[in-house]
C-alpha cells in the first residue's frame, strides 16, 4: 500500500475502517482481493511475483497492513519481500505485540516499512524506521514515511475519512472510495522531499496516483463492525482511468462462511 487512511474505535458500531490505496508498477503480475486457496482464512490480494500481500483479513480477525518507506538512497536489492510481513502474521497465531518484537529483532534485512497489524481489539504500528506503539482510539494516516507524517495527502485523507465517519450512522463504501479517488495535487511548496525529484514528488502527492507505468492499482474499504461483522470491498485499476472490477465480501469474525460478489 501507498496510502492507508484508517480510524480506530471512532465510530460507535465500527471500531475499525480502514480506506487504503495499493501503489504498483502496472507490470508487476498481481492477484484480486479472495479468500486464499491455498490458506482459506485469508481474504488479501497477492503479489504474483514473490507472494506476499500488502492489506488482508482473517476469519478469525487478524488484520495486517503495509506500506514502503521511501528512501532510495538506501535500497537492498538482496532484501526479502516486504509483503511477507503481512502474509506471515495473516498466517501465524502470535499476539501482535510479540510479533513485532520478533520482528524488530531482524527488521534491518527489508528494505524500509511501515506495519498497521493487530484485530478490532488492539492494533499496532511499527516500522524499521520507527519503534512499535500500541495505538489509541484516533483518526490515523499512513504514507510512505512514519504514522501521520503530515504529507498533504495524508492530512487530506484524514480529513475526509473523518468527515465521512462523522457525519454518517452508518457509512457506505461508496463514500469512502470517494476518498481514495481524490486525484488533486497539492502545490509544489508543500511537497516533501524524498530524494525522488520534483517530478515524482508531484506525480506521488495524490491521493490516487496515476502515471504511464505507475499508479493506484486497486483501493480497498474495510469496515468492521462491533457485532463482528465484516465488509471487505476492493476496486481494481491496473492503470485504467475507472475500475475494471469490483469484488465484495463479507462474513463474521470466527465462522467459516462468508459472502462474496464480483462486478
Amino acid at each position: 500500500m501507498c496510502l492507508i487512511l484508517f480510524a480506530y474505535r471512532m465510530h460507535p458500531l465500527y471500531p475499525l475502517v480502514v480506506a487504503a490505496n495499493r501503489d504498483e508498477f502496472y507490470e508487476r503480475p498481481t492477484a484480486a482481493a479472495d479468500f486464499w486457496e491455498a490458506s482459506p482464512a485469508i481474504l488479501a490480494g497477492r503479489d504474483l511475483r514473490d507472494g506476499g500481500t500488502w492489506l488482508g483479513i482473517t476469519r478469525e480477525g487478524r488484520f495486517a497492513a503495509l506500506t514502503n518507506y521511501r528512501d532510495p538512497l538506501n535500497i537492498k536489492l538482496e532484501a526479502p519481500s516486504r509483503g511477507w510481513l503481512v502474509r506471515d502474521y495473516l498466517l501465524g497465531r502470535q499476539e501482535p505485540d510479540a510479533y513485532l518484537h520478533d520482528l524488530a529483532e531482524r527488521a534491518d534485512r527489508y528494505n524500509g516499512f511501515s506495519l498497521i497489524l493487530g484485530s478490532r481489539n488492539r492494533l499496532y504500528y511499527y516500522s524499521n524506521r520507527d519503534a512499535i506503539r500500541e495505538l489509541p482510539a484516533g483518526f490515523y494516516g499512513l504514507s510512505n514515511h512514519l504514522l501521520d507524517t503530515p504529507w498533504p495527502k495524508v492530512e487530506k485523507g484524514k480529513e475526509a475519512l473523518k468527515e465521512v465517519l462523522e457525519h454518517s450512522k452508518r457509512p457506505s463504501t461508496e463514500d469512502l472510495f470517494a476518498v481514495l479517488n481524490d486525484r488533486s495535487r497539492p502545490e509544489d511548496g508543500r511537497l516533501p522531499d524524498t530524494g525522488v525529484g520534483i517530478d515524482w514528488e508531484r506525480i506521488l502527492s495524490s491521493i490516487f496516483i496515476e502515471s504511464p507505468n505507475y499508479g493506484t492499482r486497486s483501493s480497498t474499504v474495510l469496515i468492521v463492525g462491533r457485532n463482528g461483522w465484516v465488509s471487505f470491498a476492493e476496486r481494481s485499476y491496473n492503470g485504467c482511468p475507472e475500475p475494471w472490477m469490483t469484488a465484495r465480501f463479507g462474513f463474521r469474525i470466527g465462522s467459516n462462511r462468508g459472502r462474496s460478489k464480483k462486478l
